[in-house]
């Protein structure tokens, strides 16, 4: 039960993000489900992978460069997921920040 409810607060977060970020667009809460769920499969796959082949990068950013990871997971997503529209690297920079932003603010419901 507390998976679901995660992944419904995940996706108003999807939703949330999407209206603040201009040019970011999602068809309806179902779409944004969808990209909540595949936005999980690609940070539990190969977010790890990618944090360890740019580790050096990572420890000269002091660990900045995650943002930079986390963008083209965005992106990644963008492709794989129909109705979910990032248009540029900024756009998905700013909508991976304000997701875990607004994340961090609805995570105490779950």
């Amino acid at each position: 039960m507390n998976m679901i409810l995660g992944l419904l607060i995940n996706g108003l977060a999807v939703l949330i993000a999407a209206y603040v970020i201009p040019g970011v667009k999602v068809e309806n809460y179902f779409t944004a489900i969808v990209v909540a769920i595949f936005i999980a499969i690609v940070n539990t796959f190969l977010k790890p992978i990618l944090i360890i082949l740019t580790l050096p990068i990572n420890i000269i950013t002091l660990g900045l460069f995650t943002f930079v990871i986390n963008a083209v997971l965005i992106l990644l997503v963008a492709r794989i997921v129909p109705g979910f529209v990032v248009p540029t690297f900024t756009a998905a920079l700013l909508f991976a920040l304000v997701l875990s932003l607004v994340g961090f603010i609805l995570n105490p419901l779950k």
